[in-house]
């Protein structure tokens, strides 16, 4: 099995540098061409990990591995760094931020290991950058959030007990109001971003990711609203000639033929 997978990890290199030397669209890319297509093959691999598709999974790694061995490639050919150079270097990550499995640190936990990740992460980069200073700034705002809470956490900012951050949701709930309630001169956007983030805590904390957690009811949301317009045109109407009332009772509809399903 070794055997095979460096074979294949060989022929992925050989196969880059025949693309890269012969191919008019391989020799044109960069860094900076190749960034949102290495976005987009993340967002699928995600759907398909989020489809349960074993088979989709396998084909979207394979296509982010692409651009890992392409960027490899450019930095050699920059005389940057090459794929071995990459290896070794997250190889050598990995061991000195697993002291607990390659040292003789105990951590019997996911918590604890947690815990030692980020503060050996801030260790090694000696605070030039802050606690939060490792969290990249294009990732998408709630899972921006939630590292951002994460880090804080590890270096001790966070609730004494996980059941106070209700508290300051309500806080920020309350906020969102009275804003709403001064009109257009208050900042209504930043009160709901403050109630965002609280929220986004109040999952860390009660060991939910927002971001599957959000996917999951936009999920079940389409399910629900599609049955809705299918019973609406079984009916030889469009929703939004149906009055709302009506509507409410094909959503109950929904949601109660989506229960006996189950």
């Amino acid at each position: 099995m070794e055997d095979k997978r460096l074979k294949a990890t060989a022929r992925l290199l050989e196969v880059m540098e025949t693309l890269r030397r012969e191919c008019p669209w391989d020799r044109e890319q960069t860094f900076e061409s190749l960034r949102n297509n290495t976005i987009e093959e993340t967002y699928e691999l995600v759907d398909a990990i989020t489809d349960g598709n074993m088979e989709g999974i396998r084909e979207e790694l394979g296509d982010l591995l692409l651009h890992v061995v392409f960027y490899s490639k450019l930095g050699e050919e920059q005389g940057a760094f090459d794929f071995g150079d990459v290896a070794d270097a997250l190889c050598d990550k990995l061991i000195y931020r697993h002291p607990h499995v390659y040292g003789d640190i105990h951590a019997a936990t996911p918590d604890a290991v947690r815990e030692n990740w980020e503060a050996l992460k801030l260790r090694k980069k000696k605070r030039k950058s802050g606690t939060l200073g490792g969290v990249p700034r294009a990732l998408p705002a709630m899972v921006k959030a939630y590292r951002m809470g994460e880090k804080a956490a590890g270096a001790g900012f966070d609730w004494e007990k996980k059941e106070d951050v209700w508290e300051k949701v309500r806080e920020e709930i309350g906020e969102v109001e009275a804003e709403m309630r001064r009109g257009e001169a208050g900042d209504l956007e930043g009160e709901f971003g403050d109630l965002f983030f609280a929220l986004v805590n109040a999952c860390r904390l009660y060991g939910v990711d927002p971001e599957s957690a959000l996917a999951r009811t936009n999920r079940k949301f389409r399910r629900r609203f599609d049955a809705m317009e299918e019973r609406a045109a079984a009916a030889g109407h469009t929703l939004h000639e149906l009055p709302l009332a009506e509507q409410e009772a094909l959503w109950q509809e929904a949601k109660r033929q989506e229960r006996e399903e189950k």
